[in-house]
């Protein structure tokens, strides 16, 4: 065995999650991923997207391990891990036409989540789409008492995190000339969100 590292909540999210983006990046060509994390859903979902040239991104310390599971997947349309940290604005130089993030949103301060949000604004190509997947909070209030004990964790380990309201969050697409498409259900308490930049 090697010593890749592994997310559980990427094995158990990315049979619904793919399921939504074969639908809504359909007609897609080039994707950013936000936060790669370990690498595990590029290597997951490429191969269900052979149309697409899925491009990885994360902070530096990341990029070992996605490399990792790149090199061992070898897929012909997953690129290695661009650095990409929301506070340093050198990856708006780079064109899209869709972005995707997993769990990220939850783990960035509001600073950075704006941040997240402008860069996207910056990116993302005239007609593109934006799937973020994630616990998102509605009129102020948690949607289950898992993701509230969820967003007290978060806060322990860092009082900046938290779960994020939806309409907060909609604002800022919404500031970029997004628009949302679809709010999807998704297994444990999650919802992926669908814009697109008209």
């Amino acid at each position: 065995m090697n010593d890749k590292p592994f997310a559980e909540s990427c094995a158990q999210n990315r049979e619904p999650i793919i399921a939504v983006l074969r639908e809504v990046f359909a007609d897609r060509r080039r994707v950013l991923e936000i936060g790669s994390g370990t690498g595990q859903h590029a290597v997951y979902f490429a191969p269900d997207l052979p149309h697409v040239v899925w491009q990885t991104a994360d902070v530096t310390p990341h990029h070992a391990g996605i490399r990792q599971w790149l090199e061992e997947a070898a897929l012909p349309n997953v690129l290695p891990p661009l650095a990409l940290d929301v506070n340093d604005a050198s990856w708006h130089g780079d064109r899209y036409d869709a972005v995707f993030s997993a769990n990220t949103l939850h783990i960035m301060s509001w600073p950075e989540v704006e941040k997240f949000f402008v860069g996207v604004g910056a990116v993302l190509e005239a007609g593109g789409v934006l799937a973020v997947y994630g616990p998102f909070n509605y009129d102020g209030a948690f949607t289950s008492e898992s993701n509230a004990r969820f967003d007290a964790w978060l806060k322990a380990r860092d009082p900046a995190s938290g779960v994020r309201d939806y309409e907060a969050v909609d604002a800022l697409a919404r500031a970029q000339g997004l628009t949302l498409q679809r709010d999807i259900a998704m297994p444990a308490n999650n919802r992926t969100l669908v814009w697109r930049r008209m």
